[in-house]
């Protein structure tokens, strides 16, 4: 018996939460949800219906991607990968929630503009994408002097926001290739052509159904 992870696999959101499960070795059953038509077994959970979500097997939920990174950082039994993610120093940690809340408040806001700029016609996609580049910028100041945001191993604010990175690039791949942002494109190549996120974190699933066999992940 295992918690339950209903994902949806392009979801930036869900692969920050399959990106950590899968680098701390936390197992759970993973159900793929199709959006447009999410299984009964989710929707009768009521409240919310977004993905991803985790059900543990005492039946707690845990409805948010950060809800679901914490709790298997609480779950992993290979501490020192646990500690390398989430350091113990309270300075460095709150240095680290304020790049993820940046990413997930402001830059998330411009991304979703940037992505779907003809549902957003006050402006153009560009001025959209210029104010993405703000945080582009940051990332690219950040990562001249160390390989990942806070040294030279990955931590949270990397898994956590290179999802939206990742979705913000491939609005206009040729646009960010020709760009400046060198060290970004080196830092999000580093998670995209990783094994874990190619043969782990990526790996198509069926849809899922109930009554099927449960899936384990990570594989």
């Amino acid at each position: 018996m295992l918690p339950v992870l209903y994902s949806f696999r392009r979801c930036p959101y869900a692969i920050r939460a399959r990106y950590t499960l899968a680098f701390l070795k936390v197992s759970v059953y993973l159900r793929e949800v199709v959006l447009k038509a999410k299984p009964d077994a989710l929707l009768s959970l009521g409240g919310r219906s977004t993905v991803p979500q985790l059900i543990d097997v005492d039946g707690a939920r845990y409805a948010e991607s950060s809800d679901i990174i914490f709790w298997a950082l609480s779950k992993s039994s290979i501490k020192n990968r646990s500690q390398q993610v989430w350091p113990s120093e309270i300075k460095q940690r709150n240095n680290m929630k304020a790049w993820i809340a940046y990413n997930d408040h402001f830059f998330k806001y411009w991304l979703d503009r940037y992505k779907y700029a003809d549902r957003y016609p006050d402006f153009s996609e560009v001025y959209y994408r210029s104010k993405g580049e703000v945080f582009l910028q940051r990332l690219e100041n950040r990562l001249k002097k160390r390989r990942f945001l806070f040294g030279e191993s990955e931590t949270l604010p990397d898994i956590m926001i290179f999802p939206f990175v990742r979705q913000f690039v491939a609005v206009n791949q040729s646009w960010f290739e020709s760009s400046h942002y060198n060290n970004v494109k080196v830092w999000l190549a580093r998670f995209v052509n990783s094994a874990l996120f190619q043969s782990v974190v990526m790996t198509k699933y069926v849809a899922w159904e109930a009554g099927q066999a449960e899936v384990p992940f990570p594989a």
